[in-house]
This record gives structure tokens, C-alpha cells and sequence, in this order.
């Protein structure tokens, strides 16, 4: 397939390199600078369990240098740039063009609809791990799986392409019509652990340094789940708190990426995960009100570090 990559960070890069390796025309797309440079100079450097290599086989460039109308469009940014990634690359996306999304958050199917029918929008769920450690230089260590269907629910013959694709290139593909519910559960897992890590800005298994730690955690997974069967999903809370449980447990010295973005000076996804179930919430009269106080206390982090309170913030 000729497939382009929106959003080359670590796990852009991660995915592009693998297929690129399978030999698939590869495109990475992103506006680091510095890391598109070492790509085009050097290839990308993709440091797994099985090896460390240069991947060269595969094209790095800004969103208005890409051309050509490839055959599947791979979304990697973060949530709060999903629209204006979209519009830069808008030019790539033909009728037949079909766009991946294996995104954190809630929300990015509405988004990508604004570029693609809901009929060629495929939407999954990823466990892969990776780290960008410098410019064009990319580790994975672990083991991961994706998941994926049709947005539109529908059994489609070119999703088990794309999850042919990715298995072959290694990365433990499966078609899965429950998608929404690893989603679902995603997103109690990050609500729980990445806002309250960001809040007291503990690393994840510091906040088992009191059983009120965990206690705050496992509240905020059973109000994002209870919101995800009012959405009709099906959801597992003693698997999700399990999971929960085992990071507090074993991610010693971990800082969750949206710890990280804010130590960074960068916006969270903060709205597109507590944001969009307070959103869900209201819809339904469901009370969140810890998933709520997070919501708010990480508003106010982000205002502090930017140097204002903005307007219109006030969650109804």
C-alpha cells in the first residue's frame, strides 16, 4: 500500500518504520524539524527487542511538501491536533483514500469525518510501546497488540487489509468489532492515572503511597465506565481496575505522557479524555464529580503555566 503517516512522533515513526520494512511506500508527516532532517539524512533509527537498524526505505517530509493520494492515511497526533493536522494534509485524501485512527481520547472519528466518509474512517486501539529519544531515533521495547474495525460498524473488506498489513509487519493486528469497549477502557485508564499524575505531579506508582491514591483512581474508573454503558459499550471495571492496579504497581518512576507534556510547557489532552466524558456525562445526568475535579484542576495547571485564565472555560 502507499500509506502516509500524520504525526511521525514515536509511535508514528514506530508503525511507518515497520511497514516501510514490509515494503509499503511510506510517507511521515510531521513539523519537527529537526526529527524529519535526521530521517532524510540518515533513515530512521528503530530500536526494538529484535534489533537496532536504520529504516531508509521510507520518505520524510512537512505536511505542504507531501504529494500523491496514497491509499491509507495513518493518524498518530495527539487528539487536540487531529483538525488541524487533517486540514494540512487535506490535499492527500482522494475519494478512495481510507484514514486510520489509533489515537487516545474520544472524539477523533467526528473530527476525521470532516475529511472522509464514515465508510472509509477505520478506528482502533494500540498497546505498542515507544519512545522518541532524540531526532530520527526511535526505541520499543515490549510487546503490544492493535485492534480494529470500521468506524461505521460494518464489515469491510479493505480493514482486513490494513489489519493484514500490520500484522505482517509484526505489530499483532486483529480485527475486532469491540472496539469500543478497549477504547472505552482506555480512556478510564488514562482519565484515572495521566490527570491525577498531572495533578500532583507524581510519577504513576507514587500514587500508591497511600491507599488514597489508588481509591481516587478506581473512582474515576467507574465514572468514566459508567458513562461508557450509558453510550451503549460494553465494559469490563474489574479488568480496567486490574490494569490500573498493575501500572500503580509495576511503572516505577513512570510520568505519564500528559505529566510530560505539561513539565514540557505543551497543552495536555486533557479535554479529548476527562474533558469528552464530563461532555458524555451531562448528555446523560450521570454525576462524575472526580473525573470533573481533575478536569478543573488540570484547566488551572494549564492556565498557570501559560500566564492566563482564559474565558469560557467554566465546565456547565
Amino acid at each position: 500500500m502507499k500509506i502516509t503517516v500524520v504525526g511521525a512522533g514515536a509511535m508514528g515513526s514506530l508503525f511507518g518504520g515497520l511497514l516501510a520494512e514490509r515494503g509499503h511506500e511510506v510517507t511521515l508527516v510531521d513539523v519537527n524539524a529537526a526529527h524529519l532532517q535526521a530521517i532524510q539524512s540518515q533513515g530512521l533509527r528503530l530500536h526494538t527487542d529484535q534489533s537496532d537498524r536504520h529504516i531508509r526505505a521510507l520518505r520524510a517530509c512537512r505536511p505542504d511538501e507531501a504529494d500523491g493520494v496514497p491509499d491509507l492515511v495513518l493518524v498518530f497526533t495527539k487528539t487536540l491536533h487531529t483538525a488541524s493536522a487533517l486540514a494540512g494534509v487535506a490535499h492527500l485524501i482522494g475519494p478512495e483514500t481510507h484514514v486510520l485512527s489509533l489515537q487516545n481520547g474520544l472524539g477523533n472519528v467526528e473530527v476525521i469525518s470532516q475529511h472522509a466518509a464514515l465508510g472509509r474512517i477505520l478506528l482502533g486501539v494500540t498497546t505498542w510501546p515507544a519512545d522518541l529519544v532524540g531526532p530520527g531515533h526511535v526505541h520499543s521495547h515490549g510487546q503490544g497488540v492493535v485492534r480494529l474495525m470500521s468506524a461505521d460498524g460494518r464489515d469491510r473488506p479493505f480493514v482486513a487489509t490494513v489489519a493484514q498489513a500490520l500484522d505482517e509487519a509484526g505489530l499483532a493486528c486483529t480485527v475486532d468489532a469491540a472496539v469500543w469497549t478497549a477504547i472505552w477502557e482506555k480512556v478510564a485508564f488514562n482519565a484515572a492515572l495521566n490527570s491525577i499524575c498531572t495533578a500532583t505531579q507524581c510519577t504513576v506508582d507514587q500514587l500508591g503511597a497511600i491507599d488514597d491514591g489508588p481509591a481516587l483512581a478506581f473512582c474515576v474508573v467507574d465514572e468514566v465506565l459508567a458513562v461508557a454503558q450509558a453510550q451503549g459499550v460494553t465494559v469490563h471495571a474489574d479488568a480496567c481496575k486490574a490494569r490500573v492496579a498493575d501500572a500503580i504497581g509495576r511503572h516505577v518512576g513512570h510520568k505519564p505522557s500528559m505529566l510530560q507534556d505539561v513539565l514540557a510547557g505543551r497543552r495536555t489532552e486533557i479535554e479529548s479524555i476527562n474533558g469528552a466524558v464530563v461532555a458524555a456525562a451531562a448528555a446523560h445526568d450521570i454525576p462524575v464529580p472526580c473525573t470533573r475535579t481533575l478536569l478543573q484542576i488540570v484547566r488551572l495547571v494549564q492556565a498557570r503555566q501559560a500566564g492566563t485564565a482564559p474565558a469560557g472555560s467554566v465546565i456547565h
